[in-house]
């Protein structure tokens, strides 16, 4: 989507469903970023050097208690650290919040403004200057446990020159559990175009004792491997 800076940061997203755990650090790596996962939630303080990271990313299925701590934990050691609620469980969507969160520590372009007009459904843009646009819509496909499914497709990916663009998204792009990331250079936003269904998100386990959810395969990547 688009090129990160020279050191991107490290990144730890603790999540729960495997394959998205694992998609996540693909695409992470792959855009030059030190990314690691896990679904260990009482092990994330003992296998991860978290005074390390720049940001640390939490699934929605991660219990609410577990979470409160972990937040309160690791900005202890870590105050620099950015927490970010991912939005879904689609890969894509996590990584882009990634990148819009190293983006919100840098000074945005000047004259660059981006935003999503949920009435028309569309992205609107003011640049200043020309630049490359790219604007991909995600969704979700099913919502069984413990693996999720989305999709995904490119709306625009090209030169815009200065001054006011609209990107309207297509009409396949479902009212719920989608989303668009917006890149224009190295600045990156991530809007919610249809919410999660009520039914999905009482799901979210209340604590840490909570197994109304189906186990899982372990995911614990560290460097290269997972």
């Amino acid at each position: 989507m688009s090129t990160p800076p020279a050191d991107p940061g490290r990144i730890l997203v603790v999540g729960r469903s495997p394959g998205v755990l694992v998609a996540t650090v693909d695409i992470l790596r792959t855009k030059g970023y030190t990314a690691d996962a896990t679904n260990q939630f009482d092990r994330v303080l003992d296998d991860y050097d978290v005074a390390g990271l720049d940001v640390l990313v939490f699934g929605g299925m991660v219990p609410a208690d577990t979470k409160q701590y972990l937040r309160e934990e690791v900005s202890r050691r870590n105050p620099r650290v950015s927490i970010v609620q991912g939005l879904a469980g689609i890969a894509g969507v996590i990584a882009a919040q990634v990148e819009a969160a190293g983006a919100e520590q840098r000074d945005d372009p000047a004259g660059v403004e981006i935003a999503y007009d949920e009435a028309r459904r569309c992205v609107q843009l003011v640049l200043k200057e020309p630049a490359h646009v790219t604007v991909e819509a995600l969704w979700a496909t099913s919502f069984t446990p413990p693996e999720p499914r989305s999709t995904s497709m490119q709306v625009f990916d090209g030169a815009l020159g200065a001054g006011f663009h609209v990107v309207p998204l297509p009409d396949q792009v479902p009212s719920e559990a989608s989303y668009a990331t917006v890149a224009v250079g190295d600045l990156v936003r991530v809007f919610t175009v249809g919410a999660m269904p009520d039914a999905v998100t009482r799901m979210a386990p209340r604590s840490a004792d909570d197994t109304r959810l189906p186990e899982v395969d372990r995911v614990t990547t560290t460097g290269d491997d997972h």
